[in-house]
C-alpha cells in the first residue's frame, strides 16, 4: 500500500539575485514499511526534499499526499496535528530541551498531543538501551545517548513514518553505525516507514531503496 506520494515537486531558492533550482519535478512513491535512504552532494537539496515530504516546508509547486491527505491543502493547525500524531522526526542536532531529563524529553510530544503516557516513555528508553539513564539531563549524556533519546521521542506517539535528517552526522563512525542499527531495527520490527538523509553510501546501502538527488532529480542509487 502506498504510504506517501509526491508529484511534480519544484523548489527554488534565491542566492542574491540568482535563482537556484534544487528540486526539478520530483515524483516519488513510498510504500508502507519501506526503508529509503536519500543521498546526494552537499547542497543538492536532500534535506529540502525530506522537509517537503514531511510537510515541514512548502514547495514552490507540486503535491505531497500522506495516506491520501494532501499535506499542502491542509490548514496549518491540522497539518501540525497530523505530524504530531503520525510522523516522527530525528535530526542531526538532537534538539533535546536541556532543562528536561531524558524521560521528560521523550514524554513531551505525548503530553502536547494530550495523551501523556510516562509508562510508554520509560518502555521506549529501555528499548533504545537507556533504561538506566532516563533521569539524566542531555548535558550528562554522550552524543550517541542523546540521539537514542531523540529516537525514543520520535516513537512516543507511535508514528507510521519516521523522517531522519543525517541522524549520524554528529557522531563518530562506530557510534553512528550503532544508531543506524537501532533505527533500522526499530523501523523493521514495527513495520514503520523510514525516510532518511545520509551522505554515507555504506549506510544507504542497508535500506530497501537508495535514491540519489542529482541536479534536482532523483536517480536509483543502485
Amino acid at each position: 500500500m502506498t504510504h506517501l506520494t509526491a508529484r511534480n515537486l519544484y523548489q527554488t531558492y534565491t542566492l542574491g539575485s540568482i535563482p537556484l533550482e534544487v528540486l526539478s519535478g520530483i515524483d516519488l512513491d513510498i510504500v508502507r514499511g519501506e526503508v529509503i535512504f536519500l543521498r546526494g552532494a552537499s547542497g543538492a537539496g536532500k534535506s529540502t526534499l525530506l522537509y517537503i515530504l514531511a510537510g515541514l516546508e512548502h514547495p514552490m509547486s507540486g503535491e505531497v499526499h500522506f495516506e491520501e491527505k494532501n499535506l499542502f491543502s491542509m490548514k496549518s493547525d491540522a497539518l501540525a496535528l497530523l505530524r504530531n500524531q503520525h510522523m516522527g522526526f530525528i535530526f542531526q542536532s538532537y534538539f533535546l530541551l536541556p532543562e528536561l531529563t531524558a524521560l521528560e524529553n521523550v514524554h513531551l510530544p505525548a503530553c502536547l498531543a494530550g495523551k501523556p503516557c510516562e509508562k510508554k516513555a520509560k518502555e521506549l528508553l529501555h528499548r533504545v538501551g537507556l533504561g538506566e539513564r532516563m533521569d539524566h539531563l542531555p548535558s550528562q549524556l554522550s552524543g550517541g545517548e542523546q540521539q537514542r533519546v531523540a529516537i525514543a521521542r520520535a516513537l512516543i506517539n507511535d508514528p507510521t513514518i519516521l523522517f531522519a535528517d543525517e541522524p549520524t552526522g554528529n557522531l563518530d563512525a562506530t557510534t553512528g553505525a550503532s544508531i543506524i542499527d537501532l533505527l533500522l531495527g526499530l523501523a523493521r520490527q514495527d513495520n514503520r516507514t523510514l525516510v532518511a538523509v545520509t551522505h554515507d553510501p555504506v549506510l544507504a546501502a542497508r535500506g530497501d531503496r537508495e535514491l540519489l538527488l542529482v541536479k534536482g532529480s532523483l536517480e536509483d542509487g543502485r
